[in-house]
């Protein structure tokens, strides 16, 4: 009888390894002098930066969500890779800390020789945008578990900062500026809700050309998170930053008013007109009134800094400068309702 191998089941680890030696030079190139091993071990090895004093290390995980489903749909996936790094590393980034290194999941029914190296390749396009290392991962090859057409992704992000550096909100007070800094489309949130209302309600197809888009519709979808990291840290840096928030699931609403401390309320005046084509179509779809869609979707704002008023408008140019679109978005006031953030259209 022949013998029945552990390929004969699916599983083809020679195919793996062999898409992951192909992909070393690009892992390699997000490398810095902290990393103290090549991948390919059984765990990876990375320094504390020696200039930092008294290190707090940060962390945070996350995946791309039913965004996939889209990547799939157009068989385009050298940008998830990013969106799934960006999702991570902003999440650190509203510390103030600076991302160090990032591992990657990838779990699929059987690995497609040329998916995968689009996704990983994508993954090192993120780190290299963060100035953070890909040190490791795992990809788990799962017959039966996945449609062989399909695929997940997880991530999982490190971040070292000062102790006395941290940046919490907790300093915010009465009178400082918010800053927003546009968004690069959708990012990674509400793609359940954004699938229903173009496939299911519109019936759009995925690559058709819908009026008010430029492209496809998968290239407006599949627009990758945007990586703030450089630009901010430089900011925060240079000027003094109370808060931070990563607009992502819970839209504006939810994510700021996790870092405004309490008794102090936004109110975000926002105009419907200048609001990325892509949300005023969705709006349109389901009918949504501006409360609903912001507390979904970011609605063209990716990242929020609040920051002393004295200092907004040299933070901003310096955001500017950098490549950032960066513009006032509202006032820390004292709280006037029972919500700590509202939007108001103007």
């Amino acid at each position: 009888m022949k013998p029945i191998t552990y390929k004969d089941s699916g599983v083809d680890i020679a195919r793996a390894d062999r898409l992951i030696d192909d992909l070393k030079s690009r892992i390699k190139a997000t490398h810095n002098v902290n990393v103290l091993n090549m991948i390919g071990g059984f765990a990876a090895l990375t320094e504390v930066p020696r200039s930092y004093k008294n290190p707090v290390l940060v962390s945070s995980t996350d995946g791309v969500g039913t965004k996939l489903k889209i990547a799939f749909m157009a068989g385009k996936h050298d940008t998830v890779g990013i969106d799934l790094v960006g999702m991570s590393v902003n999440d650190i980034l509203t510390l103030g800390a600076k991302p160090l290194f990032f591992l990657d999941y990838y779990a699929c029914g059987k690995i497609d020789e040329n998916v995968y190296p689009a996704v990983i390749g994508g993954v090192c396009d993120g780190c290299m945008q963060a100035d953070c290392a890909l040190v490791g991962g795992e990809t788990a090859e799962m017959p039966s578990f996945y449609k062989d057409d399909e695929y997940d992704l997880a991530g999982f992000a490190v971040g070292v900062i000062e102790k006395d550096a941290i940046i919490d909100g907790s300093t915010i007070s009465e009178g400082d500026a918010v800053i927003g800094l546009k968004s690069n489309g959708l990012h990674s949130n509400g793609y359940s809700l954004v699938r229903k209302l173009l496939f299911d309600v519109k019936q759009y197809r995925v690559d058709e050309e819908v009026p008010g888009l430029t492209g496809k519709l998968y290239e407006e979808l599949l627009k990758p998170t945007r990586i703030y990291v450089k630009p901010v840290l430089d900011a925060v840096h240079k000027f003094t930053v109370k808060g931070m928030a990563h607009i992502t699931g819970g839209g504006l609403p939810g994510n700021i008013s996790r870092i405004i401390p309490d008794g102090l309320s936004l109110n975000i005046k926002l105009d419907v007109s200048l609001v990325p084509a892509i949300f005023r179509i969705l709006m349109e779809a389901g009918n949504l009134d501006l409360n609903a869609a912001c507390s979904t979707f970011n609605m063209g704002t990716g990242f929020v800094l609040i920051v002393k008023d004295t200092e907004a408008d040299d933070i901003m140019q310096s955001l500017n400068a950098s490549g950032e679109t960066a513009n006032r978005i509202g006032m820390i006031e004292k709280v006037t309702g029972d919500t700590k953030v509202t939007v108001t259209s103007i």
